[in-house]
């Protein structure tokens, strides 16, 4: 009797144990169970190709008070005019890693992660930035302490195309002596900060005083 209960008591487990193994994921998305989704940002090759002669608008104090209406920069502000650290940090797409002070500025680099809400909240006006201002600086995304796969899911939602580098461990923010997000450094054309902003999230009118102010650029906002 106990033996005829046992057997009737084997295939529910049976289905159960089943159910429960193809509820458990078989790889995570870079696993070699699943393809990786294609990245929605862009590859980081051009952050430190030499530009195209005469794309680029030029910093210090060209455009001021030439009637231009193009403010000059301004004396070295918050970064006091220091180099970008002597970091190298991977490209989220692959390829070759990127040492930071390879990267020809003028640029624009956002220190971000998605599990900070007001990194996704500027995100789209980083985006917008890299749209209205190119050939003029670069926007480069530093994704921050994040998974690969949370990046991945913002960058797919916010529609960022503008390339970012991979730092899950906060190279660049000990670096900078920096622990909060959003981060935002301004490089001049020499590679140098011009100003480090962490006030928040920026929008797009902030955005492009700012760029304004510390690159001397005019960027419609």
């Amino acid at each position: 009797m106990k033996r005829r209960f046992a057997a009737l008591l084997v295939p529910p487990l049976l289905v159960l144990a089943g159910c429960t193994a193809a509820a458990e994921p078989t790889g995570s998305a870079t696993g070699p169970d699943r393809a990786p989704r294609p990245s929605p940002f862009a590859d980081c090759a051009t952050l430190t190709a030499p530009p195209v002669p005469g794309t680029a608008a030029p910093t210090g104090s060209a455009g001021a008070g030439d009637g231009s209406g193009t403010a000059g920069s301004p004396a070295p502000a918050d970064g006091g005019g220091s180099l970008l650290p002597e970091l190298t940090l991977s490209c989220f797409t692959g390829g070759s890693p990127v040492a930071l002070r390879d990267i020809h500025g003028p640029a624009v680099i956002n220190v971000w992660a998605s599990w900070c809400p007001p990194c996704r909240q500027e995100l789209p006006a980083f985006q917008r930035l890299s749209v209205r201002a190119a050939g003029q600086l670069q926007v480069i995304g530093v994704n921050s302490r994040d998974s690969r796969d949370g990046a991945q899911a913002i960058g797919e939602d916010f529609g960022i195309r503008f390339p970012v580098l991979f730092d899950q461990g906060e190279a660049l923010q000990r670096e900078l002596r920096r622990t909060a997000v959003p981060l935002t450094l301004l490089v001049d054309a020499q590679g140098r900060i011009r100003h480090t902003d962490n006030s928040g999230a920026l929008d797009d009118t902030r955005l492009a005083d700012l760029v304004r102010r510390h690159l001397g650029l005019a960027v419609p906002a």
